[in-house]
Parts: C-alpha cells; sequence; structure tokens
C-alpha cells in the first residue's frame, strides 16, 4: 500500500511540476541547465561514478558554468578557475553554508554539532580555536617532534622490509602513519596495527558512506516510504565512533595531570569545558575530533600513497628528486622538516601529485545563503555549489600535456596554490585549515622515503593508476613496492 501511495503522488508530482513549467516560466537569467533534465529526478541519473569524471565530461560539453537539478536541489557546477575565483571572493560569503546532508546529521558535520552546515558566530568560534590549538604556526611547530618520531617510526619499519626483501603494503603503512599522527595531536596515544586497523576500518566506512549517491538527501519525500537504510548504517557507525572517543575523553578527564607543553588537544578542550561547560560539551569536543580524524588521516596519506605511485612509474623523477635531497641535505644526516622549504624539487613533485590526483576532487559543497550573481548569471538562494577542481586541474587550456606527471611545470609556484587553477585544499573562508599540517607531513615523509631508501615495482609492469569511486581519491587497487636501504644511509637508520 505505501508504494502504491508513493506512484500516486509521483505522478501527481509530475502533472504538476510540467503544468507550473509552463503556466509559471523562470524568466530570471539562469545559468544554462545543460543535459536533459528529467522530471522530479532532474539530472541525477548523471550520477555515475567516479562523479567528477562524469561531471567532466559534461561541462567539457556544455560549458563551464552549469545549472543542475539534484532531485529537489539546484547545484551550480563550475569548472573554470574565473568562475571559481568569483564565488569564493565577491561571493565568499554568500556561499559560506555547507548545505544539510544525512552524513553530516550523524557523523560530526551539522549544525547542532560543529556547525560546519551553518556560517555564523557560533562556526568561526570554533573555526578559530581549532585554528589556534591545532593549525597555528605556533601549535604545529610544537607538533613536530610528533610528526619525526611517527616518520622515523615508519622509517625503522621499512629497514626490516627491506632487509628481509619483503613487499611493503603502502595504502595501510601511509594510513597508519597518518593515524598516529593525527591521535597522537588529540590524545597523545599511538595506534599500533591492531587498533589502527580497528580505526581504518572505521574511518574508511564513513568516507565510503559520505561518498555513497545518498538518494534521499536530493529526494526528501523517499523517506515517506522507508529509504532509511542509509540512515540506520549512520546511526551505527556514530554509536561506534563516540563510544570509542568518548573513552578518550574519560581517560583525559580523569588524569589531567600532563605539563602545559604536554597538553593533547583534548586535554585543551577540557579546559575550556571547565569555564564554560554550556558551550564547550561532550558533543562539541566528539565532533572535533572526529572531523580532525575524518579529515586528517584518508587524505594525507592517499595523496602519499598517490605520489609514490607516481614515483615509481617515473623513477627518473625519483632519482633526480634523490639528487636534490643529496646535494642540499647531504647524507651526513637524516632529512628534518626545516630542510623540506629548501626543496624546490620534492614540493613541484608534491604540487603535481595534487594536480593530477587531488585528495577531494569536487571540493566540499556549499550553499547559496542568498541569491547572487556568478559569470553575469543569477544564481538562486539555496544553490549548492560545486566546484569541479579535478577537471580544472586536467583542462588542456590551462595546463600543456594535463595528463603528465612533469614535477618541473610547478617550478616558480609559491606554496601550493597557483591562482584557482591549482587549489586542492579549496579557497575563501571555507578553505581546509589543515593544509599547513597535511604538507609538513606529506612532505617530511615522502623526502625521508627517499632520502633513505631506494624504490622499486613488484614486477616490471607500471603500477596501475586506476581510480576509486569514493568522496575522496583512493586508488582502486593499494599500492604495493619494494624498497632497500641506500647503503650511504644504512648508519643512520640503524641508529633509529
Amino acid at each position: 500500500m505505501e508504494m502504491v501511495a508513493f506512484y500516486y503522488f509521483l505522478a501527481f508530482f509530475l502533472a504538476f511540476f510540467l503544468l507550473s513549467k509552463q503556466l509559471f516560466p523562470d524568466r530570471k537569467n539562469l545559468p544554462p541547465s545543460g543535459p536533459l533534465s528529467f522530471p522530479i529526478i532532474g539530472h541525477l541519473y548523471l550520477f555515475k561514478k567516479p562523479l567528477h569524471h562524469t561531471l567532466a565530461r559534461v561541462a567539457a560539453q556544455y560549458g563551464p558554468i552549469l545549472l543542475l537539478n539534484f532531485g529537489s536541489r539546484r547545484v551550480l557546477l563550475v569548472s573554470s578557475p574565473s568562475v571559481a575565483e568569483e564565488c569564493f571572493t565577491t561571493n565568499d560569503i554568500v556561499f559560506a553554508n555547507r548545505p544539510n546532508f544525512l552524513f553530516g546529521k550523524y557523523l560530526g558535520f551539522d549544525s547542532t554539532v560543529l556547525s560546519l552546515a551553518s556560517y555564523g558566530q557560533h562556526w568561526r568560534n570554533l573555526r578559530r580555536l581549532t585554528t589556534l590549538q591545532i593549525f597555528s604556526s605556533t601549535r604545529l611547530q610544537m607538533f613536530s617532534k610528533i610528526r619525526t618520531n611517527e616518520v622515523h617510526s615508519l622509517l625503522r619499519r621499512l629497514v626490516v622490509a627491506g632487509n628481509s626483501s619483503k613487499t611493503v603494503e603502502m595504502k595501510s603503512t601511509f594510513f597508519e602513519l597518518t593515524l598516529n599522527n593525527i591521535m597522537m595531536m588529540i590524545a597523545r596515544k599511538r595506534y599500533y596495527s591492531d587498533k589502527a586497523r580497528h580505526f581504518q576500518e572505521l574511518v574508511e566506512e564513513m568516507v565510503d558512506v559520505a561518498g555513497a549517491s545518498n538518494v534521499v538527501d536530493f529526494l526528501p519525500l523517499l523517506r515517506w516510504v522507508g529509504f532509511n537504510g542509509l540512515e540506520k548504517k549512520l546511526l551505527r557507525l556514530q554509536r561506534k565512533r563516540d563510544q570509542i572517543m568518548q573513552e578518550l575523553i574519560e581517560e583525559h578527564r580523569m588524569a589531567r595531570t600532563q605539563s602545559k607543553d604536554e597538553k593533547s588537544l583534548i586535554d585543551v578542550l577540557l579546559s575550556l569545558q571547565e569555564n564554560d561547560p554550556n558551550y564547550y560539551t561532550d558533543e562539541i569536543i566528539l565532533g572535533i575530533m572526529h572531523v580532525l580524524l575524518n579529515a586528517g588521516t584518508d587524505t594525507t596519506a592517499g595523496t602519499m600513497e598517490w605520489a609514490m605511485s607516481l614515483l615509481l612509474n617515473h623513477p627518473e623523477v625519483l632519482k633526480k628528486a634523490q639528487a636534490e635531497i643529496d646535494t642540499i641535505v647531504g647524507q651526513d644526516r637524516l632529512l628534518n622538516e626545516s630542510d623540506v622549504a629548501n626543496l624546490p624539487y620534492l614540493h613541484g613533485i608534491i604540487n603535481e601529485t595534487l594536480r593530477l590526483y587531488p585528495a577531494v576532487p569536487l571540493l566540499v559543497p556549499h550553499e547559496s545563503s542568498e541569491e547572487c550573481i556568478v559569470g553575469g548569471f543569477t544564481i538562486p538562494r539555496g544553490t549548492m555549489l560545486l566546484v569541479n577542481q579535478w577537471a580544472i586541474h586536467k583542462d588542456p587550456k590551462l595546463w600543456e600535456e594535463p595528463t603528465k606527471f612533469r614535477p618541473e611545470r610547478m617550478e616558480g609556484i609559491g606554496g601550493v596554490r597557483d591562482g584557482y587553477k591549482l587549489m586542492p585544499f579549496g579557497s575563501g573562508r571555507r578553505s581546509c585549515p589543515g593544509e599547513g599540517l597535511a604538507l609538513r607531513m606529506v612532505g617530511l615523509t615522502l623526502g625521508s622515503l627517499i632520502q633513505c631508501f631506494d624504490w622499486e615495482r613488484v614486477d616490471e609492469e607500471l603500477v596501475d593508476m586506476t581510480e576509486g569511486a569514493r568522496l575522496t581519491l583512493p586508488k582502486a587497487k593499494p599500492l604495493e613496492a619494494k624498497c632497500k636501504p641506500r647503503p650511504a644511509m644504512l648508519s643512520f637508520l640503524s641508529q633509529l
């Protein structure tokens, strides 16, 4: 009976939709709508994985600014750096909201937890807090010892693998590295392989769910007829995640004896909670911890895996990077984090990796809080903004031979941005606050692996560079590689 009622409702809605379009045409100067839009579902039929590839093909055919309909949601699809610049400068505040998705309701991103959806004073307060306590230059420098220790721990494990000629599975290796780094910052606690796998499964499942095409977010009426399977899965993940994190909070609440310099993020948040318990609730603390874990592990580990895959497929680039480190750092000590700033070719490798394989190929969606003008077109209030940076990074009008791995093209680019044609961490007030942390971790790790080991593929075949289908950009086939300690570095590696 529920399905019969649903079909009747669908037929009525379709008739009403078609009649209203004829009687009340929209006369505003809207952007072109691109391909055929069907009643009710609109352009949802375009949801084919990987979505950034599909939307890039649509933009190549119909133009760099399109107004699509994903079910009940208007979506502004941008595939041009000039239009993206207009969104993140002139209209930055207008697009400062995030759309409310079912994923956010349960996993820490909605307006009741971190106000990551609604831009306002609460969001600004928490953004300021995380910037000062985690991502400021002072705090990043304070955490540098953690990053060094984690990289050295990785080097020790690789020496054992190299001496025994074992193949190294790089995906889990990089994930454990980034997980331990984030958990040391959050709770001064490392998670070794057994617990790391448990965390990895949880975080990966969260990311998978986030990247799922949740039709209820675009056709809310389906919730009325029992389409709640994803919601049940999200609730289960939320309970599992909160149980793990709440245990950490209680541990720190019971033992608040660390010195000021050794305080973890949990200790800082608990201190704030003592002064203002109504604002800094456990729910807020849990939300911040979750966002750091979700945003700071999978993406950073994935970037390092893509970079190593590219280097293995281009051994001449690997040798050139090794020569740069040998010349600037030398072979009489291990590379440290301060050395990375003096290694322009290594920076080129990182930037070129982020261009070819951005961690988030479709920038995290924004939503307009009021009507605005973009590219000369009127954009209605409540429109979701999708910037396809993967398409921008591959645009042959912007990049010569855009599919080729050429670190040399990044010479002269300061940092990791090149206007709005290279912005792997987003732009505007909603850009990723963890950019500095990610670049430090990636730079130190890759530089150390290049300096200390000779690397080779497991066989003669090139590394498979097929992309996986997810919100972030994983490799479809995890990277495996072989390494051998470089003779000149053996004495230093043996002292770790």
